[in-house]
């Protein structure tokens, strides 16, 4: 029997929500896998930003509560938990001019500054519990957007 086939219908539901609808499953590199449905959904929101903005928001919230929860039975930041992947990628593309490339290199950028964990990342992962696990990512995905943006600005002034 798999653990899966031990959790509450309550676990089950937390696990699939933090585990990105199961993206955050796919090996060998569970962040990436889990930053990939964020780029479609944004894609699928088509540069409206007020609603780039409410899902962003509604995400960053969500992911701290579901991260925190799915930690009392995956474990204290599980590699799998990508809830807050989501919300960072959402932060990393928020106000960007919506194109494909750009929200490519907003996926791009996301993922290294997430790696990288650059202050302040690297202190706000100490928040307590899936407020921790979120927070690292949302501040990844603001340096995303301004290395980004200020990518943007200096094209568009040299170009």
């Amino acid at each position: 029997m798999t653990v899966a086939h031990r959790l509450t219908l309550y676990q089950r539901v937390i696990h699939f929500l933090a585990t990105g609808v199961y993206s955050g499953l796919v090996p060998p590199w569970t962040g990436t896998s889990g930053s990939v449905p964020p780029v479609l959904i944004a894609w699928l929101i088509g540069g409206d930003q007020v609603w780039l903005g409410v899902v962003t928001i509604v995400t960053i919230i969500a992911s701290g509560i579901i991260a925190g929860e799915a930690e009392k039975f995956m474990g204290h930041d599980n590699k799998s938990i990508v809830s807050d992947e989501w919300a960072g990628y959402f932060c990393a593309v928020i106000f960007v001019p919506f194109s494909l490339t750009n929200y490519l290199i907003a996926f791009v950028l996301f993922r290294i500054t997430d790696v990288v964990k650059l202050w302040p990342a690297n202190v706000a992962e100490r928040l307590p519990g899936g407020w921790g696990v979120t927070a690292d990512d949302v501040v990844a995905g603001i340096q995303a957007n301004l290395l980004l943006q200020a990518g943007l600005y200096l094209y568009g002034v040299l170009a």
